[in-house]
């Protein structure tokens, strides 16, 4: 399947790099704002500081009131949003194709002048500690990939989550977050890339007028690579949390999103959970019923990630039966590989997704921003489909035996609180 995304990319003279993708089907404009920075760049202590980014980004600059991004981009009958990641920011507005300058104007005011005051830091850092209430300390199951990153890394800062910790979240004081704010919110660490109905020199001319006397603030940024020493040893713990029924989450350390044997792993992670027809959604839901659910993933870092399992039992099953299914599955394919019935489909599914993926202009624009700043090259997007269908079954048997094992895996049983006795009660 050959599908090419064309664009021109260059840099500003501050470093700010520029991709710019015409498509003129319909006349709206995806403007995209990535910022090299994620929750690996922040110091230990100093955890959730590139979120409560995301939510400070909309508190105002020179030229816009606090909140006022919001109702500029919506009154001109746009949308927007932004999020966080372990290695990166992005800020983005989808708006119509005559409403380009407006985009560019409000991204670059808050690029230049983000009004980080000790109100705004008072008001955000609230708003995100009830985030992480709601959507992880107080979410069934929402603390399993945190609890497994923070087991599974020794060295590196993925282990801590992008939402922060409470204590570092409290302890937040405005002269810290104005220095992270100074260190990575610059132009030499981003990248603005812009899909839609333009002309490429209006663009260009825009661009330059909102974005080329930005300056960069002094002082190297901070870029952690830490070598997460090899894991030799099966680590195994326990976590009780207020859940219906007893789960497992395993983790085994893999190579990053770049290396060769990353999409073979993706591609296996697609074969045995993808789908109810995918192997362990037959083996483990409806052939052996001893789980509710059976997902995998293979998380797509710019440094060395993992390989996840997240296992929830039925009623009356239990984290080690589980577990035992779990590696009985895996020496299948370690020893015997997969089917090449089961590699063509999970080949297909992976296209279909990228297809449908760059079905809107914004999802472009992400794209490409994302093969820029985690790869290098916005023009790796291209070659995606290739190395692909490049995969063969050797490739998937292959990484299945050297990543999937036991001596490499963080293993987590989660278990409902121990119900209280009468005499307790």
């Amino acid at each position: 399947m050959a599908i090419k995304l064309l664009f021109e990319e260059y840099d500003l003279e501050n470093g700010l790099h520029v991709i710019l993708h015409q498509d003129r089907t319909l006349p709206i404009v995806a403007i995209n704002l990535w910022y090299h920075v994620g929750s690996k760049n922040e110091h230990e202590g100093e955890s959730g500081f590139a979120h409560l980014f995301e939510h400070m980004m909309f508190q105002g600059s020179e030229n816009v009131p606090a909140n006022m991004h919001f109702h500029y981009v919506q009154n001109a009958g746009g949308t927007l949003n932004a999020s966080t990641s372990f290695d990166r920011t992005n800020y983005f507005e989808t708006l119509p194709a005559h409403q380009l300058e407006l985009g560019l104007w409000l991204e670059a005011d808050r690029m230049n002048s983000l009004a980080v005051t000790e109100r705004n830091l008072e008001t955000q850092r609230s708003v995100v500690m009830e985030e992480r209430r709601s959507r992880y300390d107080n979410q069934p199951y929402g603390t399993m990939i945190m609890e497994l990153f923070s087991r599974a890394y020794k060295m590196q800062a993925y282990r801590w989550p992008t939402i922060g910790s409470m204590t570092d979240i409290q302890a937040a004081t405005l002269e810290r977050v104005q220095a992270f704010h100074a260190m990575y919110y610059r132009p030499e660490n981003a990248s603005l890339c812009l899909a839609g109905d333009f002309d490429p020199a209006t663009a260009r001319r825009l661009v330059e007028r909102y974005f080329g006397g930005i300056e960069n603030g002094p002082g190297e940024m901070f870029r952690p690579f830490v070598h997460e020493p090899p894991q030799h040893t099966q680590v195994r713990d326990y976590v009780y949390d207020s859940i219906p029924l007893p789960g497992l989450m395993a983790g085994m350390h893999i190579p990053d999103m770049n290396a060769d044997d990353f999409i073979p792993l993706d591609i296996l992670s697609s074969i045995l959970t993808s789908g109810d027809s995918s192997r362990f959604y037959q083996r483990f839901v409806y052939e052996a019923r001893s789980a509710q659910s059976a997902l995998s993933y293979a998380f797509d870092l710019e440094q060395p990630g993992l390989f996840l399992f997240r296992i929830i039992a039925q009623q009356g099953k239990t984290p080690e039966m589980l577990e035992t299914m779990l590696w009985q599955e895996l020496d299948e394919i370690r020893r015997n590989g997969v089917l090449e019935r089961e590699l063509l489909k999970a080949k297909h599914r992976i296209e279909t997704m990228y297809v449908r993926s760059i079905s809107s202009l914004q999802s472009r624009a992400d794209i490409l921003n994302s093969f820029r700043v985690l790869s290098g090259n916005p023009d790796t997007v291209n070659q995606h489909l290739e190395k692909v269908q490049a995969v063969t079954l050797d490739d998937v048997q292959r990484v299945a035996a050297k990543y999937l094992t036991e001596h490499n895996t963080t293993m987590l049983y989660y278990l409902p609180y121990p119900k209280k006795s009468s005499e307790q009660v």
